[in-house]
């Protein structure tokens, strides 16, 4: 039952108590008991006796009877007041119901009171109530959410960890090589052995060749061991805080032992002097350095130091120079057909940044973008003796839209800022001519990145943030695919 319908209830209720006593006391009223006068019976009364009224003031009352000398009979009769009948005793009956009625129309107000009381506090009660179911609806659905979400992270786990499987098996069959391997050294161990005791036994030309042909498939072991696929970058870590807001510095990949030079270059168009630290250690401690004249200046931050010699971009053209940084003279220069330059296709933090030159595990590349690709990126492959353009691919990427890029293992790697928030979003496979999309988070330190470039030898990235030179570690998920013996 409802509020309403119980307060209507308590009403109802109470009007029918009232018209049940109503009903009980009006007969009484309309046939009131009348007053008989209390006569004289048999006999003389006794004149000393006499009978007290029992209520004088609504009847005639005998109060003393005697006999005369005559024989005749006198009695003393008490009258009731003038004042008072028979219509006024109905009048003090009709004005003590009124007051009885005037006494529970105040009860039924007092209760009115309560129940307006009552039905506020239940009210209350019931807005409360609908504020708990409304709770535990959102608790139910916030659970079924939550489990939802669970269901989801669990399947994206389980679609990342499928991929694996094949990959086993590629481990697999890598293990077996390795054995193989193991036992081809072993075989060829024991004929040298032999060969010791018994020497002319054995044909020294198929024994070269059998070492020399194991040697290479080492080292294509190793090269592939080498390389993979970028599953994550670590926080930057900063090495030091110098020059401008944009910049380039590196180190050589193909440097022998002990040859760990820091090469710094501050901003990015016209300037030609190079900066050579002995070591990464006085890079970060002192401002110890040799200063190299270049013969041009150079046009954004893409250069790079490879196997002794500085490659870059000279200023205002589509020109790539290699530089002698030892003999300080220009080894090879060579013309990007159709590369955009001067801002043409610059990288979406501008910069003069249209051709970009890198390094990987498989040598020199050009990255830049052409009319002819409509401006999206176009990767080449370089020859870094002769300069020249061994392989060229064409992405569906526009440079503007790319923060900056780095190439790992043949891969493309681009972020989507340089600025904010920033993640690695795009890769370009080259080795297959395909591309994906991808979500690599990127912690960018200081909010504005002009250079980001791999060094294959310390499987790092190197990058100039707004004045700060950074390093990010990589990890890279290793794939190997073993070729037939």
């Amino acid at each position: 039952m409802s509020v309403p319908l119980l307060k209507i209830g308590v009403v109802l209720s109470t009007m029918a108590m009232i018209t049940n006593w109503m009903s009980q006391t009006l007969p009484s009223l309309v046939g009131l008991n009348t007053t008989k006068l209390s006569a004289a019976s048999g006999g003389t009364l006794d004149r000393s006796t006499g009978v007290l009224p029992t209520n004088p003031e609504e009847s005639w009352q005998v109060y003393s009877s005697a006999q005369d000398s005559e024989g005749r009979c006198i009695c003393t009769v008490v009258a009731p007041q003038q004042t008072m009948c028979s219509r006024d005793a109905r009048t003090k009956q009709l004005r003590q119901l009124l007051e009885k009625v005037q006494n529970m129309s105040q009860s039924i107000e007092v209760l009115d009171r309560r129940t307006q009381r009552d039905l506020q506090y239940v009210e209350k009660m019931e807005n409360q109530m609908k504020g708990l179911e409304s709770k535990f609806k959102q608790v139910e659905e916030s659970h079924k959410q939550h489990l939802a979400r669970q269901f989801k992270a669990i399947k994206a786990k389980m679609d990342e960890l499928r991929p694996l499987i094949p990959v086993l098996e590629e481990y697999k069959a890598d293990a077996k090589l390795v054995l193989q391997f193991k036992e081809e050294v072993q075989n060829l161990t024991s004929v040298l052995n032999e060969l010791q005791e018994e020497i002319g036994a054995y044909d020294y030309d198929e024994l070269q060749s059998r070492v020399s042909n194991l040697e290479e498939r080492l080292r294509a072991c190793m090269q592939k061991l080498a390389c993979g696929k970028l599953t994550g970058i670590s926080d930057p870590v900063t090495i030091k805080t110098s020059g401008s807001r944009f910049g380039s510095w590196m180190t050589d990949p193909l440097a022998p032992e002990g040859d760990n030079r820091v090469w710094y270059m501050d901003g990015y168009h016209n300037n030609r002097f190079v900066r050579e630290y002995k070591s990464m250690a006085d890079f970060m401690n002192t401002d110890n350095f040799t200063s190299h004249r270049l013969p041009h200046p150079w046009s954004g931050t893409g250069q790079v130091v490879y196997n002794g010699s500085i490659y870059f971009n000279k200023f205002q053209s589509h020109i790539v120079i290699r530089f002698d940084l030892r003999t300080e003279a220009i080894l090879r220069t060579r013309s990007l057909d159709y590369a955009g330059y001067n801002n043409m296709y610059h990288y979406a933090w501008g910069g003069h940044s249209d051709i970009d030159l890198m390094v990987d595990e498989s040598g020199l590349w050009a990255v830049y973008a052409t009319n002819q690709n409509a401006g999206n990126i176009v990767i080449s492959k370089l020859d870094p003796v002769s300069l020249q353009i061994l392989q060229t691919w064409n992405t569906s990427y526009p440079k503007r839209s790319a923060g900056e890029a780095f190439i790992i293992c043949g891969t493309l790697y681009v972020t989507n800022g340089y600025s904010g928030g920033t993640k690695v979003h795009y890769a370009y496979q080259t080795n297959a001519s395909t591309y994906e999309y991808i979500d690599i988070p990127f912690q960018n330190k200081y909010s504005h990145i002009s250079m980001l470039d791999y060094n294959p030898k310390d499987r790092a990235l190197y990058a100039w943030n707004n004045g700060h030179q950074t390093l990010y570690n990589v990890t890279l998920f290793h794939v190997i695919r073993s070729d037939e013996l």
